[in-house]
């Protein structure tokens, strides 16, 4: 089992910055897919960005990309999240999810949320206009 914990959210101005961490403990955290998720209130639930555990290749979801990057650093067993240039639109609560290894043959879809079973508690992020 993996416990994940957020923080770095934050209330901001357009256009600044903030930084996302994903604090992670318990099973062997490398082996983990890692994605972020957000959502805004009356809205469903949305990918943001996912990094996989071996490659580290990663995915941005198209509203994000050019702005947004995702890390992670395997020694502090840690997921990063820099978000620049916020916009208003951006505001929500953002969760960390990790996806556990799979069988041989089975390739997960990391932007889909039925493939994490571990999410953490959430951290606001408020972007003023």
């Amino acid at each position: 089992e993996v416990q994940l914990v957020e923080s770095g959210g934050g209330l901001v101005q357009a256009g600044g910055s903030l930084r996302l961490s994903c604090a992670a403990s318990g099973e062997t955290f490398d082996d983990y897919a890692i994605g972020w998720f957000r959502q805004a209130p009356g809205k469903d639930r949305e990918v943001v960005s996912c990094i996989s555990s071996e490659e580290y290749s990663t995915y941005y979801a198209d509203f994000v990309k050019g702005r947004f990057t995702i890390s992670r650093d395997g020694a502090k067993n840690t997921v990063y999240l820099q978000m620049n240039g916020l916009k208003p639109e951006d505001t929500a609560v953002y969760y960390c999810a990790a996806s556990p290894p799979r069988p041989p043959g089975y390739y997960p879809d990391t932007r889909e949320a039925y493939e994490y079973d571990y999410w953490g508690q959430g951290t606001q992020v408020t972007v003023s206009s």
